[in-house]
């Protein structure tokens, strides 16, 4: 289904606007210099000599899954926008192709695998309690508050996509 043909509310507002060229280079910043801030508050378990263990670096698979997809769902968002990524919740677009196929909030996904891919490369457990909050305010608090504000928006486009997309990952048969 296109986007092209979703009603919006009738209502014209100023939309904020982040341009492409600062939402790629803030993410990375974010959500890599973020956790390895984070990191130094506790131990970083098997981690041998200032470096990290075997079994940390089996962490950087999450973190280029995690990377992957914000930039897959950033780019779903700039080429949507084409001014830059809209930053309110009240988006003058709703999104149902690439990773919004597969998951209502994939950019809330692919934060927590990066982050968790962070917390094993790490082996910190102040990550690890980051990690927990991030899913904690995602699922709990962030999540909800954006699917009453796209059903409000959008309507019955919007739970139609609802009944066809699960909140965090897959498709709905039917």
């Amino acid at each position: 289904m296109s986007t092209s043909n979703i009603p919006n509310s009738g209502q014209t507002k100023k939309a904020k606007i982040l341009p492409s060229w600062v939402a790629y280079p803030l993410a990375l910043i974010v959500w890599t210099g973020l956790p390895w801030a984070i990191s130094f508050l506790t131990s970083h378990y098997g981690w041998m000599a200032g470096r990290p263990g075997t079994w940390n670096l089996l962490g950087l698979i999450p973190v280029v899954i995690g990377t992957i997809g914000m930039v897959w769902g950033l780019a779903q968002h700039a080429a949507q926008s084409p001014r830059g990524i809209e930053w309110d919740l009240d988006r003058s677009y709703l999104l149902m192709r690439g990773p919004y196929a597969f998951s209502r909030h994939p950019m809330y996904l692919s934060e927590l695998i990066l982050i968790l891919g962070w917390v094993i490369f790490y082996g910190s457990i102040s990550v690890l309690v980051t990690a927990v909050i991030a899913f904690l305010f995602f699922n709990y608090y962030a999540m909800p508050l954006e699917e009453r504000v796209m059903e409000m928006h959008f309507g019955e486009a919007y739970r139609e996509y609802k009944s066809k997309v699960l909140r965090w990952f897959g498709r709905i048969p039917g």
